[in-house]
C-alpha cells in the first residue's frame, strides 16, 4: 500500500478538505484523516470523452507534411498504431488518464487490451467505432480518388452489420453522424447524413450489444435527430436551440462541446483549407452565446476535445478546461467536475474512475495549489505527479 499523508483533496465533485490518501495496486483503499500539513493537492485524472489517437505524434511544431489528410495515406497502419500509442501515453503523462477514441477500429481496441494487461503503460482507453455513410462526414476525410477507404454503411442492414463488426473486434461504443462537419472535404454542416431508418437500426443494434452511441452533430436538425433516436451523447452540439437545451438538461445527456479545436480552425491557427476556416468561423460566431445559455439551463457539458495530435495535441485538454470556464461560465471547480466524475459517467465508467473514493481506480494527479479555486492553475505545468492504474507514470510523489 502507498499513501500520501496530507493533501488538499478535490474528489471529482467538490473540495472535501485536507485528507490522507492510500492506494494498493489499482484501487484507492483509504481516504481518511490527514497526518501533517497539506503542501500539495490531489484531483482525479482527467477523462477526455472525444479523441482520435491515430494521428501524427510528433507535435504541431513538426507537423509539416504530416497533416491529418495525407499522413494516413502515406503511413502504414503498423506505424500509425505506434503513433497512436505515443499519443495515448503522452495524454496520460499530461494528466489525462482515461480516453475515449471516437474514430476507432481494431487498432485502438488492441491498444486498449495491451494497456489493460499491463504490457505497455497506458491510460484507460475506450474504443468507439464509426458508422457513417458514403459521402458522409467521415467518408469525406478521404480524398475521392482513393480506393482503399474506411468502411461505410449504406442501408439499415449494412449499419447493423458494421455495428456487429465493431462489437466483434472488442470495441465498446459506436459513433454516428447526423450533420456534416468542419474539416471534411466538400462537406456542409447542413447535410443530414444517414436516413432515420439507418440511424434507428444503428442505435438499436448498438444498444442491443451494450454499446453507447455518441452522435457527431453541429446542426439543429442533427441534434433533434439524436434526441428523437435515443443517442447517448452529443459531440459538438454547436447549433442547439434553447428548447433542445432544456430537453438535454432534463434527460442528463452529456455534450462534449470541443471548443478549442473549432476556435483554432476558425482563426487558422493551424494549417487548414479556406473552406474549413469559413465553416468553423460561421459556427463559432453564434456558438458561445448558445452554449452559455445551454449551460445556464443545466445542460451537462463534459470534457471532449477532438484531440488528434495535429490540431489539438494531447495535453491541450487543460486549455480546453480553461476555455470551458470562459465560454460556459463554469467555475474552475465545475470545469474539473465536467472533466472527471461527469466525463467518466458519460462514457459508462462512473462507478470506477473520475472520483477519489474508496474502491475507485487509482488514477489521480498531485498538483501545486488548488486548481478548483483558480483557473490559472488549470495547467499541466502545475502537475507534480501523475498516478495511473496505481503507478507513478510522470513526476515524483511528494515525500
Amino acid at each position: 500500500m502507498t499513501s500520501l499523508g496530507a493533501v488538499a483533496l478535490f474528489d471529482g465533485v467538490s473540495d472535501v478538505g485536507v485528507r490522507s490518501l492510500s492506494w494498493s495496486g489499482d484501487r484507492i483503499v483509504g481516504v481518511g484523516e490527514p497526518s501533517g500539513r497539506a503542501e500539495f493537492s490531489v484531483i482525479p485524472g482527467l477523462v477526455d470523452t472525444h479523441v482520435h489517437l491515430l494521428g501524427y505524434a510528433g507535435g504541431r511544431a513538426n507537423a509539416k507534411g504530416f497533416d491529418t489528410f495525407t499522413w494516413p495515406l502515406v503511413t502504414i497502419r503498423e506505424e500509425q498504431t505506434l503513433h497512436a500509442t505515443a499519443n495515448a501515453q503522452r495524454a496520460m503523462r499530461m494528466g489525462v488518464t482515461t480516453l475515449r477514441d471516437l474514430g476507432a477500429d481494431e487498432s485502438q481496441a488492441a491498444m486498449s487490451r495491451v494497456f489493460d494487461a499491463g504490457i505497455l503503460p497506458g491510460p484507460r482507453l475506450l474504443a468507439s467505432g464509426p458508422v457513417g455513410m458514403s459521402a458522409g462526414h467521415l467518408d469525406l476525410f478521404t480524398p475521392r480518388a482513393v480506393a482503399d477507404r474506411p468502411p461505410v454503411a449504406d442501408s439499415p442492414d449494412a449499419c447493423r452489420a458494421l455495428v456487429r463488426r465493431w462489437a466483434r473486434a472488442g470495441l465498446t461504443g459506436i459513433k454516428t453522424y447526423t450533420s456534416g462537419g468542419v474539416l471534411s472535404m466538400g462537406d456542409k454542416v447542413s447535410w443530414r447524413n444517414h436516413t432515420r431508418a439507418e440511424i434507428a437500426a444503428t442505435v438499436d443494434e448498438a444498444h442491443a450489444l451494450g454499446m453507447l452511441v455518441a452522435c457527431h452533430t453541429h446542426s439543429e436538425e442533427g441534434i433533434q435527430i439524436a434526441l428523437d433516436e435515443g443517442m447517448d451523447s452529443i459531440e459538438h452540439g454547436t447549433g442547439m436551440t434553447s428548447a433542445q437545451a432544456l430537453v438535454l438538461a432534463e434527460r442528463g445527456i452529456p455534450v462534449a462541446p470541443t471548443l478549442l479545436i473549432n476556435d483554432m480552425i476558425a482563426r487558422a491557427e493551424v494549417p487548414v483549407s479556406a473552406e474549413a476556416q469559413s465553416i468553423a468561423a460561421a459556427l463559432v460566431s453564434a456558438r458561445d452565446e448558445l452554449l452559455r445559455a445551454a449551460a445556464d439551463a443545466g445542460v451537462r457539458f463534459v470534457l471532449g476535445t477532438d484531440a488528434n495530435g495535429y490540431f489539438l495535441e494531447f495535453g491541450d485538454q487543460w486549455r480546453e478546461l480553461v476555455r470551458m470556464v470562459e465560454v460556459l461560465g463554469y467555475s474552475p471547480a465545475r470545469a474539473l467536475q465536467a472533466a472527471t466524475s461527469d466525463a467518466a459517467a458519460a462514457v459508462g465508467l462512473g462507478g470506477s474512475v473520475g472520483r477519489i473514493a474508496d474502491g475507485f481506480g487509482a488514477d489521480f494527479l498531485v498538483m501545486r495549489g488548488r486548481p478548483w479555486e483558480d483557473v490559472s492553475l488549470l495547467s499541466a505545468d502545475n502537475i507534480v505527479a501523475v498516478v495511473c492504474r496505481g503507478q507513478v507514470v510522470a513526476g515524483v510523489l511528494p515525500g
